[in-house]
């Protein structure tokens, strides 16, 4: 399986219904596939400057480095040199912070989604919510 256009749609329409349930702030949904190519990217109206970038970031870091963007942020908090290098290696372009959910199909990564607009606790509940309705696995770096 991969991340076809109609699944990224399908997703992308699974969090931000998920948002409207919590009542959420303005949210950016990017969505990539296994290869961390931008499949899709929704702005809703009133979204800031930057929340494209931080979006895909989320998601690239996760794709990237085969682990949700959660693991991300503790492997930060416990390394933090080695995660800046690995951000200087992707050029700057890593959000290591919740929010970059992988997209498995059983074991397989296939892509990931990454949510910014709210917290990050927020966005990953809306990205982990779409992947699990979708009938796939939902992988935030939490730990298993």
């Amino acid at each position: 399986m991969s991340v076809t256009l109609e699944l990224a749609r399908k997703l992308a329409d699974l969090c931000l219904e998920q948002a409207g349930r919590m009542q959420l702030k303005p949210l950016t949904v990017a969505i990539l596939d296994a290869t961390g190519q931008l499949k899709l990217l929704l702005r809703q109206d009133g979204t800031s400057l930057l929340r494209a970038d931080i979006a895909q970031g989320k998601a690239r870091g996760a794709v990237g480095l085969g682990m949700g963007s959660r693991a991300i942020y503790n492997r930060a908090l416990e390394q933090p040199c080695f995660v800046q290098a690995l951000n200087g290696l992707a050029g700057g372009s890593l959000v290591p912070v919740p929010g970059g959910v992988l997209i498995r199909d059983g074991a397989e990564i296939i892509g990931a989604i990454g949510i910014t607009g709210d917290t990050s606790d927020n966005d990953e509940a809306c990205a982990v919510h779409a992947i699990t309705a979708a009938g796939l696995v939902a992988d935030p770096g939490w730990d298993r």
